[in-house]
C-alpha cells in the first residue's frame, strides 16, 4: 500500500513494471495481433475513464510489447537462419570480432562475429548478423576477419542441467554457429577496428591488468582473483577457485556493482576536490567516467546498473532534486530494457536488480530490528554507559548494519539461486560479514595501485603486495566456509514424484559414458565421463538433481572417456564407496587415479565376476565380467558388465564398451542373461550386440551411444534394422540425448531428453 502511494513521487517504479509486463506479454504471446487488439481495447477503456497515470503505464506496456515482438519475431538473425535452413551450409563471412575471444584447451578461439557481408553459393551480399565463430587462430577484439566455414545451428542441451547455449545466444539474436575447421580457412584483414570507446576501454583494461599483476607473477590464482574483484574479469578465475565463492554466496565480489562503482566515484570526488573543481563541474565529469569504468569492466548488467544508478543520483544532485533509491533502481532497469528488451530474461539482470531491490526494501527495517535487540535500556542515561559498553554497542551496531544488508541480499537472491544454480547458501550470511570488508580494502588497494602506477612503480607494487596478502586471507576464509557442513546445499527443482523404486539416468556424452542411478535410499554414479564432459555435463547434472554426496562410484574400465572425471567426482561428491575393476590395464589416467588414491589413503573395492553389492535394500548389482586374473588386449575387452536386480527381477544389463568376445564369454558362462533393458557403448572394433547375445538377453529396449566420427563409434544401419525386426526399441543417443528410465513395482518407462519420447512397458 505504501508503495502504491509512493508511485506519483517515484514514477519509474510503475514504468519499469509496465515495461516488464509488455516484454513478458510479447515473449509468451502465441499470436501477436490478438494480443495487441486486447491491449488497445484496454487503452480505450482507460481513456474513457481518463486516468492519466494508468494511461501512461498502458502506453508503456504497448510500446515495450511492440518493440520486443519486433526484436524477436523478425530479427536479422532469424531471417538469415530461415534462409540457411536446418542443415549445415558452407559460407564465407567478413566481419569484426565483437567480443573477447575465449581460448579452449584445443586452441580454438570462440567469439561473437559481427558480420558485414556473407557469401552463400557464390553470391555475396551485405549482412548485419552476429555469428558465434570458432577458429583455431589468435584473434583480438576489434579485429576485422574473413572466415570460410560451416554455418550450423547452435547445439542444444542434450542432458538435464546442461547450460542452454542455444537459448542464451538466441536472446542476442545469434542463430548460427560458424565452424572454421582449419586455421588457413580464415585471415585477419586488419587490427584494432570496431567501436572507438570499446577499443579504448579494452586497451585501458589490458593496462590495468598489467598494473594489478605487477610483482605477483608467481601467484597466478591470487592475481586472477584480484583482477576479478577489481575489474570484474570473472572468466579468468579458475573454476576450482570460483566454485567455493558460489557455494558461500560471495561470488558477487567478482561482479562489478555498487561497491566498485561507489569506491571509484569516491576516489574521483577526492581527485576533483584536490583539483578544486566546482561541485557541479566535478559531478558532470564523474558521470561519464563511471560509465567508462563500466565499459572497462565489460558492460555487464551489474556494472551498467550501478553506473546508471550513480548517474541518476548525481544528476539529481546537479538539478537539486531529491532522489529515491527504489525509483533510481527502476529508472536504471527501464533504461537497460530500452537498450535491449531481452535483458529481462538474463540471470545477471534478474539477480542484480532483485538483490539491490531487496537491500533497498529490507535492509533498513532489519537493521532497526537488530539494533533494538542489542540496544541498552532506553531509560538508562547514556552518560552512565562505560567505555567498554559503548565500544561493544558500536561494534554490535556495525554488525547489525552489515548483517541486515547481507540478510536482505540473501533473501533477494534466494529464489533465483534456486532456479538457476539449484543452490541454497545459508553460510553466506556469515561469509559476507567476514569477506566483504576485506574485499573492500582489496578493491580500494587495486584502485590506488592504478592511480599511483603512472607516478610511482614502487608505491603501486606496495599496494599490489598488500592486496596479495588480503586476497590470500579471502581465499582461505572462503574455502573454510565452503567446507562447513550444511553451509550450502544443492536442491532439485520441486516436482511431482510417482513413487518409483529406481531411476537410471544415462547421460549423453557422445563417446564415453556416465550413468546416474537413484534409488529411494541412495545415489550412485557408474563412470564419470572424460574430464571435459565431467565439468560440462556430469557435475552440472548432479547439481541439478540435488546430489550433494554420492553413496558410491563404479568405474567400469580404464578408458579416459569413462573415468577421466573420477578425481573431480571423488573430491566434490565424497562417495562412501568406490568400486573399480580388479583387472589391471595400461591406462595412464587410471594409473594416476590409483596413485592419487594411494597418496590420500583412500580405499577402493576391486570387482570381478561373481561379486555383488547392494545399491539399496531392493536393488543389487552383480558383476558378470571379467573373471579374476583376466587380461584383455584393449581396455574395452575387460570392462565390467553389471547386471541390476530390482526386487528380485533381472532388470538391466550395463555393458559399457563390451564387444563380441565379452558377449561370447557371457553366453558360455551365464545361461540366464534375460533383461528388459540393455545400456551399451561402442567397442573399439565397432562390433557388439551380436544376434546370439540379443537372442539370449531378449531386451525390450536398448540405449546405445553413437557418433559420426570415428566410424567405429557409429551404429550400423543393418544392426539397427535387425533390432527393428526383433521388435526391440532403440534409443540412439545421438538423436535422443540423455535417457531417464524410471522403474516402478510392476512397470518401467524410458524417456528421452531431446525428443521427449516415452516408452513404457510392464516388468517381466
Amino acid at each position: 500500500m505504501q508503495l502504491l502511494k509512493a508511485l506519483p513521487r517515484q514514477p519509474f517504479i510503475g514504468i519499469a513494471a509496465a515495461a516488464g509486463t509488455g516484454i513478458l506479454w510479447a515473449d509468451f504471446a502465441l499470436n501477436a495481433l490478438p494480443s495487441v487488439a486486447v491491449v488497445l481495447g484496454i487503452l480505450a477503456l482507460i481513456a474513457l475513464l481518463w486516468r492519466r497515470s494508468l494511461a501512461v503505464y498502458a502506453l508503456v506496456v504497448i510500446g515495450f510489447f511492440i518493440v520486443h515482438h519486433l526484436r524477436t519475431s523478425d530479427s536479422p538473425g532469424r531471417r538469415l537462419a530461415a534462409e540457411l535452413g536446418e542443415k549445415p551450409r558452407p559460407v564465407t563471412v567478413t566481419g569484426s570480432v565483437a567480443s573477447e575471444p575465449k581460448i579452449s584447451a584445443t586452441g580454438f578461439a570462440s567469439f561473437l562475429l559481427q558480420a558485414e557481408s556473407i557469401e552463400i553459393d557464390g553470391e555475396t551480399r551485405r549482412c548485419h548478423v552476429k555469428f558465434l565463430a570458432r577458429w583455431r587462430h589468435a584473434v583480438e577484439f576489434g579485429d576485422r576477419v574473413r572466415l570460410f566455414g560451416t554455418a550450423e545451428r547452435v547445439g542444444e542441451p542434450r542432458n538435464p542441467g546442461e547450460f542452454d547455449m542455444r537459448s542464451y545466444l538466441a536472446r542476442q539474436d545469434v542463430q548460427r554457429e560458424l565452424i572454421v575447421r582449419y586455421p588457413e580457412n580464415g585471415s585477419i584483414l586488419s587490427h584494432a577496428g570496431g567501436n572507438l570507446i570499446f577499443q579504448a576501454a579494452r586497451k585501458s583494461r589490458i593496462w590495468m591488468q598489467a598494473v594489478l599483476s605487477r610483482n605477483l607473477a608467481d601467484s597466478p590464482d591470487v592475481t586472477a582473483s584480484i583482477n576479478g574483484m577489481v575489474l570484474g574479469l570473472r572468466h579468468q578465475t579458475p573454476e576450482d577457485i570460483e566454485e567455493p565463492f558460489q557455494q558461500t554466496g560471495t561470488l558477487h565480489l567478482f561482479a562489478v556493482a555498487g561497491l566498485h562503482v561507489g569506491i571509484v566515484a569516491r576516489l574521483l570526488w577526492i581527485v576533483a576536490t584536490v583539483a578544486r573543481l566546482p561541485r557541479k563541474l566535478a559531478t558532470a565529469l564523474i558521470i561519464p567516467a563511471l560509465l567508462f569504468y563500466s565499459a572497462v569492466t565489460g558492460l555487464h548488467t551489474s556494472s551498467v546498473r550501478a553506473a546508471v544508478m550513480s548517474a541518476v543520483l548525481l544528476t539529481g544532485f546537479l538539478v537539486e532534486r531529491k532522489v529515491f533509491a527504489l525509483n533510481t533502481l527502476a529508472a536504471a532497469a527501464t533504461l537497460i530494457l530500452c537498450w535491449n528488451t531481452n535483458e529481462l530474461f538474463s540471470a545477471g539482470f534478474q539477480l542484480s536488480f532483485s538483490v539491490v531491490a531487496a537491500i533497498v526494501i529490507l535492509a533498513e527495517p532489519t537493521f532497526r530490528f537488530l539494533r533494538r535487540c542489542f540496544a541498552p535500556d532506553p531509560f538508562l542515561p547514556r552518560n552512565l554507559l562505560g567505555a567498554r559498553r559503548r565500544i561493544v554497542g558500536h561494534s554490535l551496531s556495525w554488525v547489525a548494519r552489515a548483517g541486515s544488508v547481507s540478510f536482505a541480499a540473501w533473501i533477494g537472491s534466494l529464489p533465483l539461486m534456486l532456479w538457476y544454480y539449484y543452490l541454497v547458501t545459508p553460510i553466506s550470511l556469515l561469509a559476507n560479514l567476514v569477506v566483504v570488508p576485506i574485499a573492500f580494502f582489496v578493491l580500494a588497494g587495486g584502485l590506488l595501485s592504478l592511480v599511483t602506477a603512472p607516478v610511482s612503480t614502487w608505491l603501486s607494487g606496495v599496494f599490489n603486495n598488500a592486496n596479495w596478502f588480503l586476497t590470500k586471507i579471502i581465499l582461505g576464509a572462503v574455502h573454510v566456509f565452503a567446507q562447513i557442513p550444511g553451509g550450502h546445499s544443492y536442491v532439485e527443482h520441486p516436482h511431482w514424484r510417482d513413487r518409483e523404486m529406481m531411476e537410471i539416468n544415462i547421460l549423453d556424452l557422445k563417446s564415453g559414458g556416465a550413468i546416474h542411478i537413484r534409488t529411494t535410499e541412495s545415489e550412485w554414479l557408474f563412470d564419470t565421463g572424460s574430464l571435459r564432459n565431467y565439468d560440462r555435463v556430469v557435475r552440472p547434472y548432479l547439481r541439478s538433481r540435488g546430489v550433494n554426496r554420492l553413496d558410491g562410484i563404479v568405474l567400469t574400465h580404464g578408458d579416459g572417456s569413462h573415468i577421466g572425471g573420477a578425481s573431480g567426482a571423488l573430491l566434490e561428491f565424497h562417495p562412501r564407496h568406490l568400486f573399480d575393476t580388479a583387472t589391471p590395464d595400461r591406462s595412464p589416467i587410471h594409473r594416476r587415479l590409483i596413485a592419487e588414491l594411494t597418496r590420500n589413503r583412500e580405499s577402493r573395492n576391486l570387482c570381478a565376476a561373481g561379486d555383488e553389492f547392494n545399491l539399496s535394500r531392493e536393488v543389487r548389482a552383480r558383476i558378470l565380467f571379467p573373471p579374476r586374473g583376466f587380461a584383455g588386449e584393449k581396455a574395452d575387452d575387460q570392462t565390467l558388465v553389471i547386471q541390476l536386480v530390482v526386487a528380485g527381477k533381472q532388470l538391466a544389463l550395463i555393458m559399457s564398451d563390451s564387444g563380441v568376445a565379452t558377449e561370447e564369454f557371457l553366453l558360455k558362462n551365464h545361461p540366464n542373461l534375460r533383461a528388459d533393458i540393455v545400456v551399451k557403448g561402442q567397442h573399439h572394433s565397432g562390433f557388439s550386440g551380436s544376434d546370439a547375445f540379443l537372442g539370449s538377453v531378449q531386451p525390450q529396449v536398448i540405449v546405445a551411444t553413437s557418433r559420426d566420427f570415428p566410424e567405429t563409434e557409429r551404429l550400423k544401419s543393418d544392426w539397427i534394422d535387425g533390432l527393428a525386426a526383433r521388435g526391440i526399441k532403440l534409443f540412439r543417443q545421438d538423436e535422443t540425448g540423455a535417457i531417464r528410465i524410471r522403474i516402478f513395482r510392476d512397470a518401467w518407462e524410458a524417456h528421452s531428453y531431446v525428443t521427449s519420447e516415452t516408452f513404457r512397458r510392464p516388468s517381466r
